[in-house]
């Protein structure tokens, strides 16, 4: 009880998510049963990525800290976090010399959450950042990402087609690419 109280403390979620409180009948549209099987969290185990693409207000990150969630429950490692903040912890680690160190803390959770990816266009070196994140962690743990860009869309953040392609090959190698679309719980839009 005090290991999965400080997993979860540690996982950083921005809320308290589940999915006992995702409600499914608002956007039927998404794959429940998909969702509920990713819930097991066997694809931890399997190391393959994960990759939630949809309109804004449709529920991705909210299903995403829901899975992360049941990872902790699980046992574990999690860490959730927006893409600009990793993006600017890793630059403010570059400036004071410990981003070996603090690239750590992204590539070592048996489950990294990247929440909003190219909602912000990558600048400086943030590319180069990111790529480095994906491939400490290629074959050897998870990752979730969330984007309200389709994953075709991703390519041009990287600013050269071939980091964007050693990047992105990485990332979705063993990877699922769900689309959560429909109705924005936030305003409820019809998408």
């Amino acid at each position: 009880s005090k290991q999965t109280a400080l997993r979860l403390r540690r996982a950083d979620f921005e809320h308290s998510r589940t999915l006992e409180d995702f409600d499914f009948h608002f956007n039927p549209a998404i794959p429940k049963a998909k969702i509920l099987d990713l819930a097991t969290c066997a694809f931890i185990d399997r190391r393959e990525n994960l990759f939630f693409a949809g309109r804004t207000g449709t529920g991705k990150s909210h299903l995403a800290q829901a899975i992360g969630h049941r990872a902790c429950m699980a046992g574990h490692k999690v860490l959730f976090v927006a893409a600009h903040r990793m993006l600017a912890d890793l630059r403010a680690a570059r400036a004071d010399r410990t981003l070996e160190r603090r690239m750590l803390r992204y590539t070592t959770p048996d489950l990294l959450i990247i929440d909003d990816l190219g909602l912000r266009p990558l600048k400086d070196q943030e590319p180069l950042d990111l790529y480095d994140v994906i491939r400490g962690r290629y074959e050897r743990a998870s990752t979730l990402v969330t984007s309200n860009r389709a994953v075709n869309e991703l390519y041009p953040l990287f600013g050269d087609p071939l980091l964007a392609s050693a990047a992105m090959d990485r990332l979705l190698h063993h990877s699922q690419v769900i689309e959560i679309d429909g109705k924005s719980f936030r305003t409820g839009a019809q998408g």
